[in-house]
């Protein structure tokens, strides 16, 4: 018998029976408990990457030229979505105006002037992400001669770079033809309808600049900006679908992430490729 400091007597086979009773409960409720700090975990996780995800960062991927050579073909950009975040500034925290000189991604605001870019599956209005760097601003009277930008009736002070986008370099290869012979006689078919229709569907494919070109300076409405290419000629911006409204604005790429040559050749061996055609240098440079 164990005597209790109470004066209660217990037997001994009780008294090793209540911890054993405790102990069976410990497992059960230790795998539970587990289980539920992991649940808790991944849901507070999520609730963290959509609040990034949403407020904070985005990562986008480039597939054109038009801001070359200053972002190229297949950077991968970090883009921060705080810095121009609507509403009142809140102290301490890095929020601003957008300037002029800003790369900004922004929702494409759509184009009903060229009704081919409109029905383009590339390009969804209030969807599709654009890269372009802020020329005018809400207020400027701004107008394209040529290369030249003025604002205010003052040429804007840029340096530019002529981009070589390789969709525009002939392939370095030689194709054998059959030679001609002196004899060799040829017929032209000519009809009206096929150089009618051609003419139309070039109109249709080839952008026409029409804001702020052709001597016709445009003003910049309240909350609005007119972006450009950095690869002037080979660029569809503002000149030919209008302003940027201040609700489709994204936030300003940071830096690249990772950059990736898809014009390099490649063998199919995805490890290899991988390490020859990153391009290891632009990997965390500041986008400016």
């Amino acid at each position: 018998m164990i005597q209790k400091k109470t004066g209660e007597k217990v037997s001994e086979q009780s008294a090793q029976t209540l911890p054993e009773t405790d102990a069976q409960h410990q497992p059960h409720e230790s795998r539970k408990s587990i289980w539920r700090e992991y649940f808790e975990l991944a849901i507070t996780s999520a609730i963290m990457a959509m609040f990034v995800i949403t407020f904070a960062v985005q990562t986008v991927a480039v597939p054109t030229g038009s801001m070359q050579n200053t972002i190229l073909i297949g950077d991968r950009l970090l883009v921060n979505k705080f810095i121009f975040a609507p509403g009142p500034h809140v102290p301490f925290l890095p929020q601003r105006e957008i300037r002029r000189g800003d790369i900004i991604v922004f929702k494409w605001p759509g184009n009903k002037d060229n009704p081919a870019l409109q029905a383009d599956p590339a390009n969804i209005p209030y969807k599709t992400n654009y890269l372009k760097r802020v020329i005018g601003l809400p207020g400027d009277r701004l107008e394209v001669r040529g290369a030249r930008v003025l604002i205010n009736d003052q040429p804007l002070s840029e340096h530019t770079i002529v981009a070589i986008d390789y969709n525009d370099k002939a392939p370095d290869r030689i194709i054998s033809v059959t030679p001609r012979r002196d004899n060799d006689s040829y017929s032209v078919y000519y009809n009206p309808d096929t150089i009618h229709d051609t003419e139309q569907s070039f109109e249709r494919s080839v952008p026409y600049f029409r804001y702020g070109t052709n001597g016709t300076p445009v003003t910049i409405p309240a909350n609005h900006y007119f972006v450009m290419g950095d690869n002037r000629d080979n660029s569809l911006d503002s000149r030919a679908w209008g302003f940027v409204p201040r609700e489709l604005v994204i936030g300003r790429p940071a830096f690249v992430l990772w950059s990736y040559d898809e014009s390099a050749p490649s063998n199919g061996n995805f490890l290899l490729n991988f390490i020859r055609n990153t391009r290891w240098s632009r990997s965390g440079t500041i986008v400016r």
